[in-house]
């Protein structure tokens, strides 16, 4: 059994409440790395058809280790965070109570930054992000070793911050990129981020020697709902449409006499749609 956390934040108490129910014959780095899985693959197959099968069949297999009335509590757990983040957005939920569950520990010893800490970071480097918005339509936050997310959180809290009396949405304009070696605390981070609205993915993998980059095999890539907005669809579309342009505006700059001609045929993307959102 988890040591009870003495704290005034009633969501973490409700979760650790919940969490030592769970833990009759299985050790608590386990039922958290399923925990996060199943709540992870929820969000994912609710709105990313195309990974939809591989992850639903992981689900499965995870899901079959518990009774009914133990993914009744899982849900439960998922439920709680869920709250947690609606009534404080600005903090790393499930990165604190990683660290207070002494969870680090079966990870070599893994230790996050505590969520203070990076907002002052997010408060340092964001520079004047309205500005930026305006030269270049959105800007991207990224963290090569993303743990549960707390610095990309910051920024989306400085980003909100900063716009919040303009009439553009942070969400809208604010993209957030995240990658880490270890899975679990990968999809803490894509959990976090995707309740957050905030738009963006997370690769699960060491970003040294694989980090992102073009034409990357998306098999480890985990895609926030709001990736699929209509807002980044159409932004994404644009950005390939310009790429293609890019060698015929430069023959044009050196040939401006000479006519050019581009053609473009538009295919509707995959519709997304995979299910509801369940835990």
């Amino acid at each position: 059994m988890v040591k009870a956390i003495r704290t005034v934040n009633e969501s973490v108490n409700e979760f650790v409440k919940e969490f030592n129910n769970l833990m009759t014959s299985r050790a608590a780095w386990e039922i958290w790395a399923d925990f996060v899985t199943l709540s992870a693959i929820s969000i994912s197959n609710a709105v990313d058809k195309k990974h939809f099968q591989v992850r639903e069949k992981e689900y499965m297999t995870v899901q079959s280790k518990y009774t009914q009335k133990e993914m009744e509590i899982i849900s439960r757990l998922f439920a709680i965070t869920v709250m947690a983040l609606e009534r404080e957005p600005w903090q790393d939920f499930l990165g604190s109570l990683y660290m207070n569950l002494d969870l680090g520990n079966h990870w070599k010893g893994q230790f996050f930054t505590p969520y203070d800490v990076t907002r002052l970071m997010a408060q340092i480097t964001a520079g004047n992000i309205k500005q930026q918005i305006s030269e270049k339509g959105y800007v991207t936050a990224s963290d090569c070793a993303c743990g549960g997310g707390a610095t990309l959180i910051a920024m989306a809290e400085e980003a909100y911050m900063q716009l919040k009396d303009s009439k553009l949405n942070w969400q809208n304009h604010i993209m957030f990129v995240g990658q880490d070696i270890d899975a679990v605390t990968a999809k803490m981070c894509y959990i976090q981020l995707s309740l957050l609205g905030c738009a963006g993915y997370v690769k699960i993998g060491d970003s040294l020697s694989d980090p992102i980059q073009k034409n990357d095999s998306d098999e480890n890539y985990w895609y926030t709902p709001m990736w699929f907005s209509e807002v980044w669809h159409y932004r994404r579309l644009w950005q390939r449409i310009d790429l293609m342009c890019r060698p015929l505006k430069k023959a044009e700059s050196e040939s401006p006499t000479k006519e050019k001609y581009c053609y473009y045929y538009f295919y509707p993307e995959e519709d997304t749609a995979a299910g509801s959102l369940r835990v």
